[in-house]
C-alpha cells in the first residue's frame, strides 16, 4: 500500500467520499477525522464532501463537522451548503429523460425496479425493494407515472438477483450517453445522474468558480462512483477498502476507513 504524499505545499481544497471512506463501518465518523478536516480549514484550504447521499441523509454529518464547508451530493446534482442545510444548485435529469431511462433499463434489464431522488424527497415503485428502508416508508410509494413526473437528482434502479457491478455493465450500452450510471455500495443497486453529471464535474465547477486547478486539489474514495472525481483531482488516495475496481485504477492507497486513513494522510500533509 501505497501512502506518500506527493505535495511539497498541502493542497488547497480537499475533496472526500463518506460512507467507505471517512465513515466507519459502523456509521460514525471519528474525533481523529474531524480534527484532521480542522486542520485543513485553520490552514486556510477548502474541504468539501463528495457524496452519493442525498441532502437528507447529511444533517448527522454536517453536525460532525461544525456545519462548516459545501457537500456535493447525489453524485454530483445537488450542491449542499452544510451552514444553512440547504440545497443551493442543483442538475436534474429531467421528466422526459427520466421516463425514457426507466423504458430502456426495463427493456434492457428484465426485473429493474426504479426510485428517484428529488431535490426535496425520493420515492419509489411499488415493486421496488426497500432494503434499508423501514415499513414506514411505504408511504414514499408512487405509480411509474407519478415517479418521473417531475425533475430528479438521481434514477436508482434495483434488481432483485444482479449485483451492481452486472448493473452497471447491462447499463452503460443500454442508456448510451442519455445519462451517467455507476454504483456506489454493490447491493444490487444503480444510480444515474443527469448525462455529464459526476462527483467530478461538480468538483470541477466548483473548484474553478474558488479559482483552484486541478493539480491543487486532494480526492479521496472507494467506489465507483468516486472514479471521475480521483481521476480529475491533482491528487488521489483510494482507501485500503475500495472496491477492487478503484484500487486497480488509483495507485496511492490510504489505510482503510475504519483506521482513519483519511485523517492519516491529512496530519501529514497538514501538520
Amino acid at each position: 500500500m501505497t501512502t506518500s504524499t506527493r505535495h511539497v505545499t498541502a493542497p488547497r481544497l480537499v475533496a472526500t467520499d463518506l460512507d467507505g471512506t471517512v465513515v466507519r463501518s459502523d456509521g460514525t465518523i471519528s474525533a481523529r477525522t474531524v480534527a484532521a478536516f480542522a486542520r485543513v480549514e485553520a490552514a486556510g484550504a477548502h474541504f468539501v464532501l463528495v457524496t452519493g447521499r442525498p441532502p437528507r441523509w447529511i444533517h448527522p454529518v454536517a453536525e460532525s463537522f461544525g456545519h462548516r464547508g459545501l457537500a456535493l451530493c447525489a453524485n454530483g446534482a445537488l450542491v449542499y451548503d452544510l451552514h444553512s442545510e440547504r440545497v443551493i444548485q442543483s442538475h436534474m435529469i429531467q421528466p422526459e429523460v427520466l421516463e425514457k431511462l426507466v423504458e430502456l433499463l426495463r427493456e434492457a434489464i428484465p426485473g429493474v425496479t426504479f426510485g428517484v431522488e428529488y431535490e426535496d424527497g425520493v420515492a419509489f415503485e411499488h415493486a421496488y425493494e426497500l432494503g434499508r428502508w423501514s415499513a414506514a416508508a411505504e408511504n414514499l410509494r408512487a405509480s411509474p407515472e407519478e415517479l418521473v413526473s417531475r425533475p430528479g437528482a438521481k434514477l436508482l434502479a434495483r434488481h432483485p438477483t444482479l449485483c451492481a457491478d452486472d448493473l452497471l455493465a447491462a447499463a452503460r450500452p443500454a442508456v448510451g450517453d442519455l445519462a451517467t450510471p455507476t454504483h456506489s455500495n454493490g447491493d444490487r443497486l444503480l444510480e444515474l445522474s443527469a448525462a455529464g453529471v459526476s462527483k467530478a464535474s461538480a468538483l470541477a465547477e466548483l473548484s474553478e468558480g474558488l479559482g483552484i486547478a486541478p493539480h491543487e486539489v486532494i480526492a479521496f474514495g472507494d467506489m465507483p462512483n468516486d472514479l471521475t472525481m480521483l481521476a480529475w483531482a491533482g491528487t488521489a488516495y483510494a482507501v485500503a477498502n475500495a472496491h477492487p475496481e478503484v484500487l486497480a485504477a488509483v495507485p496511492d492507497h490510504a489505510a482503510a476507513n475504519d483506521a482513519d486513513g483519511v485523517a492519516q494522510i491529512l496530519e501529514r500533509l497538514y501538520p
